[in-house]
């Protein structure tokens, strides 16, 4: 009864944060769901009939409670900014993000006030000054509000919602920029961003371009200074996922630790692929991205490392349901998020279906292990992808073969060649060395795969009506006895 319980409490509130998602739910309505769960459980109890009343009653009364959390973040812009946008404003903020470095320009996030009023503003700016997170600027330019856009695919990428989950509700485009002071934020993030920075440093240092951008993307899940034609590579080759910052890589990366030092005692060697997230979590600079990535590996790790599936599960859901609680946005708008925790439920439930598939792969070095993780997280996230951004791979599979397997070891030994080279850049040559070798493989089988004729079509149209139908059919795949146990016993 606790089971059913909890999960009718976990999923009412996220269906009632998945449909305000999408549908303009009025706070009357979501009241009267919350009235409507009372009459339900009155009349179930009034018929007898106390389980099921208890059970629908909280289902109704969490699903509402899930639509009036999203409709309290979901408020309107500040009027005082919204008088302001298509006019040349002058606005004095903090950076209150890491610079986003991109190809062609960096990307800063600025909280301004006015008044009693503040909001964050997302400037792109040249690469004239070198701007750290926690500087003070004046700024002068024409305040915009984000418009969605039509991807290279034909798809329209919510372009507000994307800026929205994090508190972005306008842009400002190359303006007049003055640095007013430095180091006025938090000492611990500034002390993490610092690090990051000297980390990917001496890796550019020791793996040359564009090798150390796919190192960088693996570890760090810096993909943003990616040229559009080797972004575009790994798109077509169904291989972008791998340098998503996601619970994904993370978790193979520390699942691959502990079957390194299996000759190890069983405790110790959990507790390197502990570190190892921990270690990730520390390096990205401890970003929410970051942290909830790091969440979900870790309960991936703990289901791999003690067998048991059902308590992680539930550990599982209560985590998506209090990262939602925080973020109610992140549930439909942020593909990092979406991407761990499917990657996650591929990795503790799928791959352990999939492994019998794979006797004929070695054991050793744990390749056995790797291949089916690894082509379990694919197959689980491809209707994903193909509904993110409608595209479909006819190489994926042997991308996908040839690559996934080489990608622990070069998170690994990358990991090592940053490491060392803030030591040494001596220590740092043999690791970078390997590195770059394992990277250009990688990088050339992309290259030569995406250079196939017919590698890869478009959908500009995925319905979610039908990725949903898909996910479904994994999910009773996957938990269909448990599903029918439940009913069944109750």
């Amino acid at each position: 009864m606790q089971d059913r319980i909890f999960y009718a409490i976990c999923f009412g509130f996220l269906l009632g944060v998945f449909l305000s998602s999408f549908i303009l739910v009025n706070f009357y309505v979501a009241m009267l769901a919350g009235f409507l769960a009372l009459a339900v459980f009155t009349l179930f109890i009034l018929a007898g009939e106390k389980r099921w009343g208890v059970i629908i009653s909280i289902f109704i009364l969490t699903f509402s409670l899930g639509m009036l959390r999203f409709h309290a973040v979901d408020i309107p812009p500040p009027a005082g900014f919204e008088a302001e946008v298509g006019k040349k404003v002058a606005f004095a903020g903090e950076i209150v993000d890491e610079p986003n470095l991109r190809e062609n320009n960096q990307q800063l996030t600025v909280e301004i006030s006015a008044g009693e009023a503040s909001t964050k503003v997302l400037v792109s700016a040249g690469f004239e000054a070198n701007y750290k997170y926690g500087d003070r600027i004046n700024f002068e330019g024409i305040l915009k509000k984000p418009e969605n856009f039509i991807t290279d695919t034909g798809k329209e990428f919510d372009y507000v919602n994307y800026l929205r989950k994090d508190g972005i509700l306008y842009i400002l485009s190359y303006p007049e920029i003055e640095i007013v002071a430095r180091g006025n934020g938090n000492f611990i993030k500034s002390f993490l961003f610092s690090i990051k920075e000297k980390f990917l440093e001496k890796i550019n240092l020791s793996i040359g371009a564009p090798e150390n951008l796919l190192m960088g993307g693996l570890i760090l899940g810096e993909r943003a200074a990616f040229g559009a034609e080797l972004r575009q590579n790994f798109i077509d080759t169904g291989t972008i996922h791998i340098v998503a910052l996601s619970g994904y890589n993370v978790t193979i990366v520390a699942d691959w630790f502990m079957k390194f030092l299996q000759f190890a005692p069983r405790n110790f060697a959990f507790g390197a692929g502990i570190f190892t997230i921990f270690i990730f979590v520390f390096m990205t600079g401890a970003n929410s991205t970051a942290v909830r990535a790091g969440i979900m590996a870790a309960l991936a790790l703990i289901a791999r490392a003690t067998g048991r599936d059902y308590d992680v599960a539930r550990a599982l859901v209560l985590a998506a349901v209090v990262m939602v609680l925080f973020n109610p946005f992140i549930l439909v708008y942020d593909v990092s998020f979406e991407l761990s925790f499917l990657a996650t439920v591929a990795v503790i439930f799928f791959a352990p279906r999939l492994e019998k598939h794979f006797l004929w792969v070695t054991k050793k070095f744990g390749l056995r292990d790797i291949l089916s993780v690894t082509t379990a997280a694919y197959i689980f996230v491809f209707p994903f992808i193909l509904y993110k951004m409608g595209n479909i791979s006819l190489v994926a599979l042997p991308a996908n073969v040839l690559v996934l397997p080489f990608v622990p070891l070069t998170m690994a030994v990358g990991f090592m060649t940053g490491l060392l080279g803030t030591i040494w850049y001596g220590l740092a040559v043999p690791f970078g060395f390997i590195s770059y070798i394992l990277l250009h493989y990688e990088l050339g089988v992309v290259k030569i795969l995406s250079g196939l004729p017919f590698a890869s079509f478009t959908f500009s149209y995925f319905p979610l009506t039908l990725t949903i139908l898909i996910y479904a059919a994994f999910v009773y795949f996957l938990f269909g006895r448990s599903i029918k146990n439940f009913f069944i016993k109750f």
